[in-house]
């Protein structure tokens, strides 16, 4: 197939490019950087006449679009670049699905689930009533409201996916970033950081992620939506100690506080419809992964022979 990765350079994006070349695919990369590769489109999805030209001179068969603003605290401080990005771009890429009739794989979160205290299954938003809690959940639930609306309008092909806190090599440190990275980050050089008692997560390795969206090509169902998450159900409190006894550090320079306003609480997910469905399994556990993760950002950031501002890290307009 030829497929399309918007945000192709970010941490999800630069892996699910090298799995779906791996499996023979024509694939193509988009994101905002100049780069290097010989298929490599620049651009921001948020500019029609931008995404216009890229589909006018190619025709895919599947169009991964993860390129998207992330992160509860971005989206207040830069709300303006994240609507622009995720409702605006999706809107944008729609248009063009209507247009040219790709197939395409959307990806949304887990923090869509918002306040709902039970266990998330891809059916809760249609039999309750839920209150996405920051910007950040909101715009990605209306982006899945678009989508929906495009397909019973104009019979679009869409698969819906929710990431559970992907984690893994590639993510570049930034105080928007996932909680592990920034953990690890504040680790390494003994910076302050807080942890929040009572918030719980499952938390997934890049390469279990990627191996199930690269399913998804394969096996397309239009109009699913899938949990995509781990299978470790843990508080925050676990992934900082994991951190800080492979680090061989005390946790004196933690602040523990009971919780982080206007952010889901407990993401207790159902995985069984992407298991059964895609054959997602979660292969790495975070005791594994967290410290293949900290192997990386340590040969990132604390190379011998490196004099550059340890805390400016290459930018994609993607890191789901």
């Amino acid at each position: 197939m030829k497929i399309l990765c918007t945000g192709g350079l970010g941490t999800v994006g630069h892996v699910l490019v090298k799995e779906l070349r791996d499996r023979g695919n024509d694939v193509w990369i988009c994101d905002l950087p100049h780069h290097h590769d010989d298929q490599y489109l620049r651009c921001d999805v948020g500019s029609f006449w931008q995404l216009k030209r890229i589909f006018d001179s190619h025709q895919f068969d599947v169009v991964y679009h993860l390129a998207a603003e992330f992160g509860r605290w971005n989206g207040e401080d830069y709300y303006d670049t994240l609507w622009h990005s995720n409702a605006v771009g999706t809107k944008n890429m729609i248009r063009m699905q209507e247009r040219h009739g790709f197939r395409m794989v959307f990806f949304s979160s887990s923090e869509v689930y918002g306040d709902y205290d039970g266990v998330m299954k891809e059916d809760v938003m249609d039999k309750y009533e839920v209150r996405q809690l920051n910007d950040y959940a909101i715009s990605k639930w209306v982006s899945e409201m678009q989508i929906l609306n495009s397909a019973s309008m104009y019979g679009t092909e869409t698969v819906r996916v929710r990431l559970f806190n992907t984690y893994g090599p590639g993510e570049y440190y930034s105080p928007y970033r996932s909680v592990i990275c920034r953990f690890i980050y504040c680790a390494l050089f003994d910076l302050p950081y807080t942890v929040y008692l009572n918030h719980h997560r499952t938390s997934t390795y890049v390469t279990d992620t990627v191996r199930t969206l690269a399913n998804i090509s394969e096996r397309f169902k239009p109009g699913e939506v899938y949990n995509i998450g781990g299978g470790q159900y843990h508080d925050i409190k676990y992934l900082s100690d994991l951190i800080l006894k492979y680090l061989g550090k005390s946790d004196s320079i933690v602040t523990y506080s009971e919780g982080e306003p206007f952010t889901t609480k407990d993401k207790k997910v159902d995985l069984s419809k992407a298991a059964e469905e895609l054959d997602h399994k979660t292969t790495i556990p975070l005791e594994e992964g967290v410290p293949k993760t900290i192997d990386w950002m340590r040969s990132v950031y604390l190379r011998e022979d490196t004099d550059t501002d340890l805390t400016r890290s290459p930018h994609s307009q993607v890191d789901i």
